[in-house]
């Protein structure tokens, strides 16, 4: 009985720390696990040496040496209020500049940020080259387009798609060398000269190698203004060239009368246009808003120049631009490419941009800022033309009809032709490329 007695104890003895085994295997196995796992994770992460932040670098496209300067301080300063981005601005003169996006678009490798202009956006745009920026714009505290001119944010609308954030605007000036005109006794130009007496002071003023009016055979620095003061026309609403309009016909002749007086070198070439002001060679010179660094750079201009206004003659007209900037489809950093354009294209960026006399900022109530900015020239002149502004001429085709426009008009420049069968013949070229759009 003892025996049976002591062992009935044992087995209840051994079946409770059975019980008692199990029970805390039970319960402790989920803690041992987590705590395996927690614990590999924690030192996994002390193990790993953390990664240095890289930047990404923005390149920032653009065609004037002059404007990159101040684009250079404004670079500067976003990259400081933004770790992380780097902007590298790359300056390509105007022709080439063209060359480049070609190539790039073509080989896929665009710019991620740069300048766009009106005689390029349709072909840009209706390629796909472009960002759309809707979204972008729709989502920004920064961008509102209501602040910018309604026809330049026209001008990069293509199909109801925004491909372009207006970066300034622009006119176009008379250039004129205030020695000369003391010397010769003239009164300086003002709101009030007409055609007749820009003509009459370029008589008096043509004398000792010295030319009195710069009339090159360019479009928006040049005859273009004539034309639209004449009350003609380019190109007409229904998408005509106006080349042959007796009033854009009469503009033209007078223009050429410069050159054909001997009042005006021929001159044809981008470059040789501003050599002629800068080096003394001319007395007057239509010249854009655009030039102002450059000019305000040279020892000569500032010593012996202004600008003033344009002068009329059935209207008052300067020709009105602006430029854009956009975004590649493709590019790598869609993200940090927007946030540097919201940037540029926001309140605080354009009054940047005016202060540091770039260019005439687009954004509404920064002129002021840019007139401020230049204590050497009458820069407001281009301000006061906004009013009676001109948009620069332009169609999907622009650039095509253009060029075949400044063949056709050439041979009236060097006189192989008259005027008007220049005019007749470049209109009907204009209109050949036209009836393709």
């Amino acid at each position: 009985m003892k025996i049976k007695k002591v062992l009935l104890i044992l087995i209840v003895v051994l079946g409770m720390a059975a019980l008692t085994a199990c029970a805390t295997n039970e319960t402790a196995a989920p803690v041992s696990e987590s705590n395996h796992v927690e614990g590999s994770s924690q030192n996994e992460k002390k193990d790993e040496p953390e990664q240095p932040r890289k930047d990404v670098s923005i390149r920032y496209a653009v065609w004037d040496a002059n404007q990159a300067r101040g684009l250079q301080i404004m670079a500067d300063e976003f990259e400081a209020a933004h770790p992380g981005i780097k902007i590298n601005i790359e300056v390509v003169g105007w022709s080439d500049y063209w060359t480049m996006l070609e190539a790039g678009a073509t080989g896929g490798s665009l710019p991620d940020v740069f300048w766009m202009h009106s005689n390029e956006i349709y072909r840009y745009a209706s390629n796909g080259m472009l960002m759309n920026l809707n979204d972008q714009i729709a989502s920004s505290a920064e961008v509102d387009l209501s602040k910018f001119p309604e026809g330049i944010v026209q001008i990069y609308n293509h199909q109801g798609n925004q491909y372009g954030v207006p970066k300034d605007f622009d006119t176009i000036g008379l250039w004129y060398n205030k020695t000369l005109f003391d010397e010769a006794g003239l009164t300086y130009p003002d709101e009030t000269w007409t055609w007749q007496e820009l003509y009459d002071a370029a008589k008096v003023l043509t004398k000792d190698g010295v030319y009195g009016f710069l009339s090159p055979l360019h479009n928006q620095e040049g005859y273009y203004n004539f034309v639209y003061q004449n009350g003609g026309s380019i190109i007409t609403e229904d998408k005509k060239s106006g080349y042959d309009d007796p009033k854009t016909i009469e503009a033209l002749e007078f223009y050429v009368k410069f050159v054909r007086d001997g009042l005006s070198p021929e001159i044809y070439g981008d470059a040789e246009r501003a050599e002629a002001l800068q080096n003394g060679l001319v007395a007057m010179g239509l010249f854009g808003s655009w030039n102002l660094s450059g000019f305000t750079s040279n020892e000569f201009m500032t010593q012996h120049f202004d600008v003033a206004v344009l002068p009329q003659q059935a209207q008052q007209a300067s020709i009105y631009n602006g430029l854009s900037h956009a975004i590649a489809h493709n590019t790598e950093h869609p993200e940090e490419a927007w946030t540097f354009v919201e940037y540029l294209g926001s309140k605080a960026g354009q009054e940047r941009h005016a202060e540091l006399g770039i260019a005439i900022s687009a954004y509404e109530g920064t002129s002021d800022l840019w007139i401020s900015s230049n204590k050497t020239y009458n820069v407001k002149a281009f301000v006061d033309m906004v009013s009676y502004g001109v948009i620069r001429p332009y169609s999907n085709t622009t650039i095509v009809w253009e060029d075949r426009a400044y063949e056709a008009l050439k041979p009236a420049f060097t006189g192989a032709l008259s005027v008007e069968e220049a005019a007749r013949n470049a209109a009907e070229a204009m209109n050949e490329t036209l009836a393709g759009e």
